[in-house]
């Protein structure tokens, strides 16, 4: 299967997870099963979960590490890791990876539609079930469609957007991505047309944060991490774009935290103690060299957490 992906700070994020011969890992974003592959050629005796909720990439993930005893490819989404690993046997991990967002391959397989550049149907599902970007700019109220523009693609004119999908649609059904494509770049004003980027890219991202429910997993995959994770455990998260960063960054922070008690207290007495430290005090971006190689690698950061001694 042709699943190609370009992993991003790879050499970073493998070494970040200090993978130990016969340790326990998760991988919850498998992908193409490149991060993966690297923790299985460390691996001795120890395990390897490799989750994804992508049929194709399971399968793609699954042919790659066939050759690997320690790995185990399951379908599923990774913040249900706790439960999946659990059903597995996997109590406890010394190491978590989270690459976040779109793959490379879910954005060039036109027939995704995660991509504004080709034109396919408007589906943009991971899973490949449930509703799709179709469904939602379709069927959802105008101050739906522009709250989730504005929120989730951070964009000055998602009310203009939202008006112009509403009048597009009472015309003809949008069914296709170029369709969606030409209708956002008619309702934007001509500055922002003119602006660096297709005025198309942040509603394309906020419908497929949407579609995916891809900021409330990201929440609930990070608590899963956690507690998953052992004393000296590292969880390592890969994010692309600020909405994602912003979760990653105050989550640790907040297990980073230690006693909240108001500083005129002479005691302590929430008996809060930190969970763990960051391992870059402000994370890890791309070099120069990367970013010259991979573009779509330019918004990438990578944030390290270990936990502590309960």
């Amino acid at each position: 299967m042709g699943f190609s992906h370009i992993p991003v700070l790879f050499q970073e994020t493998i070494a970040s997870l200090q993978v130990k011969p016969d340790g326990i890992y998760v991988d919850g974003t498998a992908g193409g099963g490149g991060h993966s592959e690297a923790i299985c050629q460390r691996l001795e005796t120890g395990r390897l979960l490799a989750i994804d909720q992508d049929p194709d990439a399971v399968q793609a993930a699954g042919e790659r590490l066939a050759r690997f005893p320690a790995a185990q490819v399951v379908r599923g989404n990774f913040a249900n890791m706790g439960e999946l690993a659990r059903e597995r046997g996997i109590t406890a991990a010394d190491g978590v990876l989270l690459d976040i967002g779109v793959s490379s391959h879910q954005l060039d397989a036109a027939e995704r539609g995660f991509s504004y550049h080709l034109d396919a149907p408007l589906d943009m599902r991971m899973s490949q079930t449930g509703p799709s970007a179709r469904d939602l700019v379709n069927s959802l109220p105008e101050g739906e469609l522009a709250g989730i523009i504005r929120r989730y693609g951070e964009d000055k004119s998602a009310g203009r957007i939202a008006r112009g999908i509403c009048a597009a649609r009472a015309q003809e059904p949008l069914e296709t991505t170029a369709q969606l494509a030409e209708v956002i770049k008619a309702s934007v004003p001509a500055a922002v047309r003119r602006a660096e980027g297709h005025p198309a890219r942040r509603t394309f991202q906020a419908l497929r944060i949407a579609v995916n429910g891809e900021l409330d997993c990201l929440e609930k995959g990070l608590e899963a991490a956690l507690e998953l994770l052992r004393p000296g455990g590292r969880l390592a998260v890969i994010t692309f774009h600020s909405l994602e960063d912003r979760m990653v960054k105050q989550a640790m922070a907040r297990w980073c935290q230690g006693c909240t008690c108001p500083p005129d207290f002479p005691v302590c007495v929430c008996g809060k103690k930190p969970k763990g430290r960051l391992v870059y005090k402000k994370g890890l971006a791309p070099s120069e060299e990367e970013t010259a190689g991979n573009p779509r690698a330019r918004s990438a950061r990578l944030r390290v957490f270990q936990r502590g001694e309960d």
